[in-house]
């Protein structure tokens, strides 16, 4: 099999690119959810934890709750991944 040739800038730029798409999806759910109940999540996250569960709302809460540790999982990603003083690629 013949060798493939990569550089470290153009794996770095793949890597990024993955995580912002990553990001950009996460971000487009969260969206949805703060337009359809009006607020952040923090708010909601203190509202549904004051009145009698709901099924729908919760099942949202869990959802977005997922969304928002993607989220910021994601952007620490993206920071340790431009911060990055060397990279060593796995074989795999």
């Amino acid at each position: 099999m013949k060798a493939v040739e990569v550089s470290k800038e153009e794996v770095l730029d793949f890597l990024r690119l993955d995580i912002i798409s990553e990001i950009r999806s996460v971000s487009f759910a969260i969206e949805l959810f703060e337009k359809k109940y009006s607020k952040k999540f923090n708010e909601f996250e203190k509202d549904i934890s004051g009145h009698e569960e709901k099924y729908e709302e919760w099942d949202d809460y869990v959802e977005w709750k997922a969304y928002q540790e993607t989220y910021k999982d994601r952007v620490e990603k993206l920071k340790e991944l431009d911060n990055a003083e060397d990279i060593k690629i796995i074989a795999g």
